[in-house]
């Protein structure tokens, strides 16, 4: 009887073991705690104006025109979610007449999968604020390029801009902001 136990035993406890080594992997994965430890810093200067050509050979100078400039249409100051997150954002037109979200100054926490969604979303205070950018209209821009820095985001040339009031720093695999600025107009 003794043998029998000790048979049946083993097998339970390197499964049990199995599983746990397992359970511990994806946990892992899943959270990847580490990078809270872990900062990426980018600095990206503002796209600016395509500079005048030279005027050709022969040809009779003329004072050039300024080039247009990139131009503010609306801002904000990123407030806190899930995690401390500072900084302030700009919905920018450029001379193209294509629009970047712009990050500037931010320091956030590092995370899994984090994304700057441009959103028609309120920006709320404290937890009443964490989930509420996926219950409306969004756009995900991309994958958060650094937690630290001053960063562009492309807006896709079929979006249009001034349906959106907010952006949020979006944890996509907990659907939790991290962060959010309200996009005053300007």
């Amino acid at each position: 009887m003794a043998r029998m136990r000790r048979a049946l035993g083993r097998p339970l406890i390197i499964g049990a073991l199995t599983v746990a080594v397992a359970g511990v992997g994806l946990g892992l994965y899943w959270f990847q705690p580490w990078k809270l430890w872990q900062d990426e810093t980018v600095q990206e200067a503002l796209p600016s104006a395509v500079a005048p050509t030279a005027p050709e050979a022969g040809a009779p100078s003329a004072s050039p025109s300024p080039a247009p400039q990139p131009r503010t249409l609306a801002g904000g100051a990123l407030i806190s979610h899930e995690h401390a997150t500072s900084g302030s954002v700009k919905l920018v037109r450029l001379p193209d007449g294509s629009h970047v979200v712009r990050l500037e100054d931010l320091d956030t926490s590092n995370g899994p999968d984090l994304r700057v969604w441009l959103t028609d979303a309120p920006v709320k205070e404290g937890r009443a604020g964490w989930h509420v950018f996926d219950d409306g209209a969004y756009v995900s821009l991309g994958k958060l390029k650094g937690n630290k820095g001053s960063q562009n985001y492309a807006v896709p040339a079929d979006i249009d801009p001034s349906r959106y009031t907010s952006v949020s720093i979006w944890c996509d695999r907990f659907d939790v902001s991290f962060g959010a600025a309200e996009l005053a107009r300007t």
